[in-house]
């Protein structure tokens, strides 16, 4: 995204709970307009940077400011934030049509302008009709889209979204996350999105800062963080990956060789890593292809184990001679060219598509 007006700016922003830094010293710009995401394991920080900016927990040091306004002390009411909690805390009680007027009631506003604002907000998600309809009548996917319209109503600056879709079943959340992203896209409104599940992050953000213990080990696009980690945690998080270690080796312009058990590879070298230093090689499974490797750098020989059948890819598990797995996801051709369980095969994958990243310490 271009550069623009900021919504959200976290300036060494600290949580510290006893001797526990829940969030260390964590820096962060949020665009207007942006969809966010913030991505990391369970306890890294994710939620309560989520619960910092919607006012529910103060941070211990550093600054929150919400259109360049700092918000300590701001109770969350009074900020211009709205958030979207995993298990939507819809009111059971009250039908669709009150539960998106809640937050319009609480302000006082005129109930024509309030009816006016909740018919546009079911055209927004899809449910003109449904005002008079009760909570348990809706399935899951409807209970999460009349949550995002109720919060949505009150015009937030920011919209926070705690992983709404994890209570979904996987076709409903494939379903959803093409909704969220085109509500989104209609509004215009800020989303900060927090989530574990890296298709989500990939599928819906401009932006995905990766997060892990507490501090942010990458900040970027999806394509940033999936095709050039900054680390072997987000090499090994986001997504699926291979990997190999060794000893970097000789260097070539951005290439840079690894000696390894299984012999020298090669692939891109973005930490400039020099000779001698323990790394590891890291190759996504779809990278890897089966066949002789005419004109590729990277050659592999051993024998074929597994095959599982996945409908759009055909993934493999590859036992190399020294007895390294290797995982590969093939495309789906329709055509059963596999060699048989137990054959040998050379699989071979190009040095671009590689990269080498320093083997963490202990």
């Amino acid at each position: 995204m271009s550069s623009g007006p900021l919504d959200v700016q976290l300036v060494d922003v600290t949580k510290r709970y006893g001797e526990l830094d829940a969030v260390r010293r964590v820096s962060l710009d949020v665009r207007r307009g942006e969809f966010f995401s913030i991505l990391g394991p369970s306890g890294c920080g994710k939620t309560t940077i989520l619960r910092m900016v919607a006012g529910f927990i103060e941070p211990t040091e550093g600054q929150i400011l919400i259109g360049g306004r700092d918000v300590r002390g701001v109770p969350p009411n009074r900020r211009p934030t709205s958030l979207v909690f995993q298990h939507l805390a819809l009111f059971p009680l009250m039908n669709v049509y009150d539960n998106i007027a809640f937050g319009l009631r609480m302000r006082g506003e005129a109930e024509r302008e309030i009816a006016k604002r909740v018919v546009g907000k079911l055209d927004l998600i899809n449910l003109r009709g449904y005002d008079r309809k009760r909570v348990d009548q809706l399935s899951g996917g409807e209970r999460q889209r009349v949550a995002i319209a109720r919060s949505l109503i009150i015009e937030p600056t920011v919209l926070l979204l705690d992983e709404p879709l994890g209570a979904l079943d996987l076709k409903l959340r494939e379903h959803m996350k093409e909704e969220l992203k085109a509500i989104q896209h209609r509004v215009g409104t800020t989303f900060i999105y927090i989530t574990h599940d890296q298709g989500e992050a990939l599928a819906m953000s401009d932006r995905i800062a990766v997060m892990r213990r507490g501090v942010f080990e990458q900040i970027g696009t999806p394509a940033d963080v999936y095709e050039r980690p900054d680390t072997p945690f987000v090499a090994y998080f986001v997504g699926e990956n291979n990997a190999f270690k060794g000893t970097a080796a000789a260097a070539d312009g951005e290439m840079a060789a690894l000696d390894s058990p299984v012999g020298r590879l090669w692939g891109r070298n973005p930490a400039r890593l020099a000779p001698g230093t323990r790394a590891l090689l890291f190759i996504r499974p779809e990278k890897v292809a089966i066949g002789a490797g005419d004109g590729v750098e990277n050659r592999l020989h051993g024998s074929l184990q597994e095959v599982y059948y996945e409908g759009l890819v055909v993934r493999t598990r590859v036992r190399l001679s020294e007895g390294t797995e290797l995982t590969l996801a093939l495309p789906n051709t329709g055509a059963s060219t596999l060699p048989a369980t137990g054959q040998p095969v050379t699989v071979k994958f190009a040095a671009r598509d590689a990269y080498l990243l320093p083997e963490p310490s202990a």
